[in-house]
Parts: structure tokens; C-alpha cells; sequence
């Protein structure tokens, strides 16, 4: 019998399954916290943030409840026109960089932050150029 391939994940649920981890972790909820707040496992919980399943309309409805956002910021009717917000979402999916974020907001105005971002693009800049593969 020949392998079986396995399928591919529907862009669109991969999409809102990244939206389901930004909000989550957005609201500092766990993978944990939330399945047992829609009475799924957190497996479950990771599928559906990496499109591997998709989330029926019923269970889509209970993540935005939980999340208490509308289930339109779910499905991100908005991002069809660009793509902006998964963009973003990708971004900040990304490990450390939501705190980083959160960080960076809770300097005081008075400080310079555009020297920190000049110095972390310089940093990205000069891993790229070398053999570091992380920092």
C-alpha cells in the first residue's frame, strides 16, 4: 500500500488559529487555561493554533467567549484585504516577542527607544552576517 500524504492545512484555518495563539497570549491565558475553558484538552488547543484542525463554528464561538473578543476578530474578516494582521500576528507569535513588546511599552517616554531599536536591528543585521544562528 502506498503512504498516505498527509494533508495540508487550509491556509484560512492556519490563519485563524494564529490569531486564536496572538489573542490567547495577548491575554496572558495558557494553552491550558483555555481548553478547560471551552472543555477541550490544551492538544486540542494546539491543533487548532496550528491549523492542523479546524475549529467548527460552535467551538469558534466558545474561543472568542473565553477570549471575549467577537468572533470576527477571529476569523479576521479584515486581514482579506491585506494581510496586515497575520503579518503582525506572525510577528508577534514569534517566542519573546510579545513580552519584548510589552517591555519596550513600559519605558518611560523620557528614555530614548529609538536607540533600542537601532540596536536590536544592528544586532539582527549582524547575525545574519555571521554563523550566529541564535542569540
Amino acid at each position: 500500500m502506498p503512504p498516505v500524504a498527509e494533508p495540508i492545512a487550509d491556509p484560512v484555518d492556519i490563519a485563524v488559529g494564529a490569531r486564536v495563539r496572538l489573542l490567547r497570549k495577548v491575554r496572558n491565558m495558557s494553552q491550558q487555561a483555555l481548553a478547560e475553558a471551552i472543555g477541550v484538552t490544551f492538544q486540542q488547543i494546539q491543533k487548532y493554533e496550528r491549523g492542523a484542525n479546524r475549529v467548527s463554528a460552535s467551538m469558534l464561538s466558545r474561543i472568542a467567549l473565553a477570549l471575549n473578543v467577537p468572533i470576527a476578530e477571529l476569523f479576521g474578516e479584515a486581514a482579506e484585504t491585506s494581510g496586515a494582521i497575520d503579518d503582525v500576528a506572525a510577528l508577534l507569535n514569534q517566542p519573546g516577542a510579545l513580552d519584548m513588546l510589552r517591555a519596550y511599552t513600559a519605558l518611560p517616554r523620557g528614555l530614548p527607544r529609538a536607540t533600542l531599536v537601532d540596536f536590536l536591528r544592528t544586532l539582527a543585521a549582524s547575525c545574519a552576517h555571521s554563523d550566529v544562528a541564535t542569540v
